[in-house]
């Protein structure tokens, strides 16, 4: 995906984007009606009269009104109840959430054709064609109306729930490993840390401090191509970077023309923004879960059962990651040019699990499901794989075995844990 693409994908996430849309449509609607009889000459069965069609529209206008204003209430706390009781990172998904922006559009796009309706119908714009025409769409739109309300009334038992936005959380993060296992190394080849690139290679570095949302590498690839030369990337969507960091490092079998046009180039193909975000790091959506399950189980909430449950998501996930995994072809390498690091598998477990190892240390039923999950995993996966379970499995212990008072409990722990079963 370029940098526009995605910059576009964006901006169409935005729920005025989509209401700003519908409402078009309902503006133009509304003045295309008056305009029916210049289309074709032709006698409406009914002759709806102005007044009639008037108080239709009066009413609609008027409900969708104080329904809109409403539903942004509501939305607004359901995203304050996600921020308190789940987790801030998981808003943002709530704020894109199709069905809430898709109603809501409807609501805002519904009250437009009525205002607009009304003002050309009291300028007495339109004729028997038009006003059986308006009559036709104002029955369309409430029909329109009706369905979203009932979409609503579904969506609104939901919104802003704990379960809810682990799910929309789990999915963002599965779409996310699978577009990694797709594109292994963002389209490019892999980069060994033991072979490093050449050390009169030119740094390209980083002008802002943020996170690394997206790498438009097609167009790095572009500059690469343009100046013959290989590109080494140092980071990945969802690291860290400061002024002055090193992004890249571009080697090249003769000095480029413009050495700081080239650098700026390249450094534009890295979108750097205050937050991170879900699309292409699946550590953050492995992360956000691992929050929502450590608010969990704070004294405040003390909810075990959700942080098993967000173990067993995680759980799934990594066992996802674990099954798709596959040796980089030729055809996987779409810039051949770009060496980039692998997403490792030990990150991924830390990601995961550590911050629920460490904060439900004291939890006998949380660590017997963390145990249990990485014994699954062990015995599915990779040496890789079974290397990262065993690790995450030995540091999980070490809290467990420093914060659980009673004896009974620690044995029955020490049991299930992968170092155990194996010997």
């Amino acid at each position: 995906m370029t940098k526009w693409q995605w910059i576009l994908l964006q901006f169409t996430r935005k729920l005025w984007v989509k209401a700003s849309l519908i409402g078009s449509l309902g503006f133009a609607a509304a003045l295309l009606a008056s305009q029916a009889d210049s289309f074709a000459d032709w006698q409406p069965p009914l002759d709806m009269s102005a007044e009639a069609v008037n108080s239709l529209l009066s009413i609609m206008a008027s409900s969708m009104l104080a329904v809109t204003t409403f539903s942004l209430s509501v939305m607004t706390s359901a995203y304050s109840t996600a921020t308190s009781n789940v987790t801030p990172r998981a808003t943002r998904l709530l704020m894109e959430d199709g069905t809430t922006q898709g109603v809501l559009s409807v609501f805002v796009g519904s009250f437009i054709f009525s205002m607009v309706g009304m003002i050309v119908l009291q300028a007495d714009a339109y004729d028997v064609q038009g006003r059986f025409v308006l009559f036709l769409v104002t029955v369309t739109v409430i029909a329109m109306v009706v369905t979203a309300l009932l979409r609503w009334i579904d969506h609104l038992t939901r919104l802003g729930r704990v379960s809810e936005t682990s799910n929309r959380v789990e999915q963002a993060t599965r779409n996310a490993l699978e577009l990694r296992l797709k594109t292994p190394y963002l389209g490019g080849q892999p980069r060994d840390e033991h072979n490093d690139c050449p050390a009169n290679a030119m740094t390209v570095t980083c002008d802002v401090t943020g996170y690394i949302q997206h790498i438009d590498m097609q167009a790095m690839s572009d500059y690469a191509e343009s100046c013959d030369s290989e590109i080494y990337l140092e980071v990945l969507p969802g690291n860290f970077v400061h002024e002055g960091a090193v992004l890249a490092r571009l080697v090249s079998a003769q000095q480029p023309e413009d050495p700081a046009s080239l650098a700026s180039n390249i450094r534009n193909t890295f979108t750097v923004e205050k937050e991170r975000n879900f699309d292409q790091d699946p550590r953050f959506g492995l992360a956000v879960l691992s929050e929502i399950g450590v608010r969990a189980l704070s004294p405040g909430v003390n909810d075990p059962g959700t942080a098993i449950d967000i173990l067993t998501r995680n759980t799934r996930l990594l066992i996802g990651w674990s099954a798709g995994r596959k040796k980089v072809s030729k055809e996987d390498m779409q810039y051949p040019r770009l060496h980039v690091y692998p997403l490792k598998t030990s990150d991924l477990f830390d990601d995961a699990f550590r911050m629920i190892a460490r904060d439900g240390a004291g939890s006998l039923e949380v660590q017997l499901r963390l145990q249990k999950s990485l014994c699954v995993m062990a015995d599915l996966g990779d040496e890789e794989f079974h290397t990262a379970a065993r690790q995450m499995s030995d540091l999980a212990w070490q809290h467990a075995e420093d914060v659980m008072r009673l004896e009974a409990d620690r044995d029955r722990l020490r049991s299930a844990c992968l170092n155990e079963q194996s010997e």
